[in-house]
C-alpha cells in the first residue's frame, strides 16, 4: 500500500469517525425552553387530611413506598403565594405550595442569542410543581406531599444586593408535626442553603427517608440532544461522576455510597442538591411519561415526640462553568465532564479560559489555543510531511514496480518492501503522527461543543455565537444538509477552501482515480462541518492554515 492509499485510508477513517459523531452524537443547537412567569397567587387542588378517617398510628403504620408523591393528583383548590427572591445573579420564585422552587431566571445568561431574548429559565415550566421538592419516602408526615407552607414575610418580593438573607417556610401537619424549610441566599453565589427542620409535636415518633427531588423532562427531543452532551439525572457518588440514562433506570434505580451530590443536568446548566452532613443516604430514580426524577433519600434519625431533627442541604441552580464551580469548596466542578476525553479536554478548557482572561474574546482564545497545540505537535507534523516528501521521491520507482509485476501481487509486494528498505522509507511514519493528534482533535471537539464559555460568545462580524453554526444572513427556506438557522456558512466555506488548497499541496500517487477521490474530500469535509459549532470550524480553519505553512516549509527544506 503506497503513501497515497494510506493517506486516503487515514482520511476516510477520520471522516467515518466524524460522520459517526455527527450522526449519533451531535445535537441541534441548544433548544431553550420557553420562559414563563407565574402569577403571584395560584390555585391548586388540595387534599383535606382531616377527612381521612383511616389515619395511621405508629403502631399500625405500614410504610408504602410512593412513586410520585411530589406529583400527586389533587382535587380541591387552595390558595398560596409565590415569593420572588432577587440577587445580582438570579431571580428565584419559591411557591408556598410545597415550598418548592418554581422558577429561576439567570441574569447573566439568556435563553437564546437574540438581543430581545428572555433570561435563561432553570426550571422547566412543564414540571408540575417545580424542582427541589421535599417529601418522605413512606409518607409518615401526613399531608406533606401536598402541603401549603407559610412564608415568614408579608412581602411577595425580596431583593438581596449584598450579604445573605434567610427565608423560612413553615407548615404543620394535622398530627402536629411542624416542617420548616429555611432558605439562606447569598448575594454573590448560586449556592443556596436549605435546612429542613422537623419538630415533632405529635404523640408518635417520626422516622422515615427524607427525600429531595430534582425532576426533569426527558422526552424525544431531550433524547436526541443527549446523544453527545448528556442530559438527564447525574450524581457524584464514591468520587465518581455518574450519568444515568432514564432508559437504564429500569435496570438500576438505586445507587448507594458516599453521595456528594445528586441532580439533573442539561448541556450547559445544572440543578443539584448537596447534603451538608454525613449520614445514611442513597439515590433513588424514577422515569415515567417523559418525567425523570432524581431523589436524594436521607435516612432520618428517630424523632421522638417533643423533639426535632435538622437536615441541612445546599442547592445549586446555575451554569456548568468551570470558573463558577471551581470557586466553591465542594465537588460540583466534577459536573463538567467531557467523557472519555475528559483528561485531555479539561486542560484545553482551562488553557482557553486563561487566554481569554488576557484577551477577552473567545474566538481569539481559540486561535491562540490552536497555535499552541500546533507548536506542541510541530515535530510530529514535520516528521509526517518529511515522510510524505520521501515517499514522493520513490513514487516513480514504485509505479514501475507495479507495472512490471501487476500480474504477480506477491512479487510486487516483495519488491515494494525492498524499495522501502533501500531508500529507508517507513510507510507508517506518515500516518502515525496524524493518528497521534486525533485524540486531541476529539477532546477539543468535545470541549468546544460543551463549554458554556462559548455559549453566545461573539467573535467577529456575523459570528456572534461560537457554540452555534456560522450563518451570514438568515433565510426563510430550508437548505439541504443544513440545520436551522439557514444562511451562508461563510467560515465553513473558507475552511473548505483551505482543505482544497491543502489537498492541492499534497503529493499525488499518479493514479488519476485516487487523485479525483482525494479532491472530493474537501467537499465532503465542508458538508460535514456545515452544522458544527463555529468555534470548532474556526479551530479547523486555523489548524489548516498553519498545517499548510508547515507543509510548504518542510517540502522546501527536504525537497533537495
Amino acid at each position: 500500500m503506497d503513501e497515497q492509499k494510506r493517506l486516503l485510508l487515514a482520511v476516510l477513517l477520520s471522516v467515518v469517525v466524524l460522520v459517526g459523531y455527527q450522526f449519533f452524537f451531535v445535537t441541534p443547537p441548544d433548544t431553550n425552553l420557553p420562559q414563563t412567569t407565574r402569577e403571584s397567587r395560584e390555585s391548586v387542588p388540595s387534599t383535606d387530611p382531616s377527612s381521612d378517617d383511616s389515619r395511621s398510628t405508629v403502631t399500625d403504620y405500614t410504610p408504602v413506598e410512593r412513586k410520585s408523591s411530589a406529583f400527586s393528583d389533587r382535587t380541591e383548590p387552595m390558595d398560596f403565594r409565590n415569593i420572588t427572591v432577587s440577587t445580582p445573579l438570579y431571580d428565584m420564585v419559591i411557591s408556598e405550595h410545597l415550598a418548592a422552587v418554581t422558577s429561576q431566571l439567570l441574569k447573566h445568561y439568556k435563553a437564546s442569542n437574540g438581543s430581545s431574548s428572555d433570561q435563561k429559565q432553570m426550571v422547566d415550566p412543564r414540571l408540575p410543581h417545580g424542582t427541589l421538592i421535599t417529601g418522605t419516602r413512606s409518607g409518615i408526615i401526613e399531608g406533606l406531599e401536598n402541603a401549603v407552607f407559610t412564608a415568614d414575610t408579608d412581602m411577595s418580593a425580596l431583593n438581596l444586593t449584598h450579604g445573605s438573607q434567610t427565608l423560612t417556610f413553615s407548615w404543620t401537619s394535622p398530627r402536629g408535626i411542624r416542617v420548616q424549610k429555611i432558605y439562606t441566599f447569598q448575594a454573590d453565589s448560586y449556592l443556596i442553603d436549605c435546612d429542613v427542620v422537623i419538630q415533632n409535636g405529635s404523640d408518635m415518633p417520626v422516622t422515615d427517608l427524607l427525600e429531595i427531588t430534582t425532576p426533569g423532562i426527558f422526552d424525544d427531543d431531550t433524547k436526541k440532544r443527549s446523544r453527545f452532551a448528556f442530559e438527564g439525572p447525574v450524581a457524584y457518588i464514591n468520587d465518581e461522576y455518574l450519568t444515568i440514562k432514564p432508559k437504564k433506570i429500569e435496570e438500576q434505580d438505586t445507587f448507594n455510597g458516599d453521595i456528594h451530590w445528586t441532580g439533573y443536568t442539561d448541556r450547559y446548566f445544572l440543578t443539584a442538591v448537596l447534603p451538608r452532613a454525613e449520614g445514611d443516604s442513597h439515590l433513588k430514580l424514577f422515569y415515567d411519561n417523559d418525567l425523570a426524577q432524581s431523589r436524594l433519600a436521607w435516612q432520618m434519625d428517630r424523632i421522638d415526640p417533643g423533639q426535632q431533627g435538622e437536615f441541612p442541604f445546599t442547592y445549586y441552580l446555575g451554569p456548568k462553568s468551570y470558573k463558577v464551580l471551581s470557586q466553591y469548596d465542594n465537588t460540583l466542578k466534577k459536573a463538567i465532564n467531557f467523557g472519555f476525553f475528559d483528561i485531555l479536554a479539561k486542560p484545553l478548557l482551562i488553557t482557553m479560559n486563561f487566554i481569554h482572561d488576557i484577551i477577552p474574546n473567545y474566538g481569539v482564545a481559540i486561535i491562540l489555543l490552536t497555535v499552541l497545540i500546533k507548536l506542541i505537535f510541530w515535530p510530529l507534523g514535520t516528521k509526517s510531511y518529511k515522510s510524505m516528501n520521501e515517499m514522493k521521491k520513490v513514487q516513480p520507482l514504485m509505479m514501475k514496480i507495479r507495472e512490471k509485476y501487476k500480474n504477480d501481487k506477491q512479487r510486487m509486494n516483495q519488491e515494494v518492501m525492498a524499495l522501502y528498505k533501500t531508500y529507508k522509507v517507513n510507510p507508517a511514519s506518515g500516518c502515525l503522527p496524524l493518528l497521534v493528534q486525533m485524540p486531541i482533535f476529539f477532546a477539543l471537539y468535545r470541549m468546544l461543543y460543551q463549554a458554556i464559555e462559548l455559549r453566545h460568545a461573539p467573535f467577529v462580524g456575523w459570528i456572534q455565537d461560537l457554540s452555534g453554526p456560522d450563518r451570514l444572513f438568515h433565510f426563510d427556506f430550508a437548505i439541504p444538509l443544513m440545520e436551522a438557522p439557514y444562511g451562508i456558512p461563510v467560515l465553513t466555506l473558507i475552511m473548505g477552501a483551505s482543505f482544497l488548497l491543502q489537498q492541492k499541496m499534497t503529493p499525488t500517487a499518479g493514479d488519476p482515480m485516487q487523485a479525483k477521490m482525494m479532491m472530493l474530500m474537501p467537499v465532503f469535509m465542508t458538508v460535514l462541518f456545515i452544522n458544527f459549532p463555529s468555534g470548532l470550524v474556526l479551530y479547523m480553519l486555523v489548524n489548516n492554515i498553519i498545517s499548510m505553512g508547515q507543509q510548504y516549509y518542510t517540502q522546501k527544506k527536504f525537497s533537495k
